[in-house]
């Protein structure tokens, strides 16, 4: 089983007992936290994936240490300018042990079957308003009147204009 979270404004696949490095969070070493922005989880078959994220689903993880990564050099220069610096810099990492995925949230094929009925309903209520209606059943709308296009829409506007 394994999940894509996002931790720190970044996305990551994690799986149970695994180490991962992520930029610096508060806490401290041996500390237990929980992630809440679960986009996936996979199960084998079984992958349920969030709008955008899965509701009531949890990687719990645990804090292994504060580390520094290695040395990045950043060396900028412009030829025949006599133009060079050099500037570099280490980034804060946190090292997290995955402990587990908890998925409490429903599956994705429940979530569908809840969607079809209030597209239903909207259909019935908003038949006779033309604001809400797509283009296909506006068209259906204007066969069952006897308008087929522009120039048969323009003459019933004049007949009922004239009666």
């Amino acid at each position: 089983m394994y999940a894509i979270v996002e931790i720190a404004g970044q996305q990551f696949k994690v799986a149970k007992d695994q180490r991962v490095y992520v930029n610096r969070l508060a806490g401290k070493e041996g500390d237990s936290i929980s992630f809440d922005k679960v986009l996936l989880t996979a199960d084998g078959d079984n992958i349920t994936v969030g709008a955008p994220a899965i509701e009531g689903a949890l990687v719990g993880a645990k804090i292994n240490r504060h580390l520094k990564g290695d040395k990045v050099i950043v060396f900028k220069k412009k030829r025949r300018k006599g133009y060079r610096t050099k500037n570099g810099h280490r980034q804060a990492l946190t090292e997290i042990l995955i402990e587990g995925i908890d998925l409490k949230g429903g599956s994705k094929s429940t979530s569908a079957k809840k969607e079809e009925p209030k597209k239903e309903n909207k259909k019935e209520e908003s038949s006779n308003d033309l604001s809400q209606n797509t283009v296909a059943e506006l068209r259906e709308m204007a066969k069952d009147k006897g308008i087929e296009g522009y120039s048969s829409m323009k003459k019933a506007e004049l007949i009922a204009a004239l009666s």
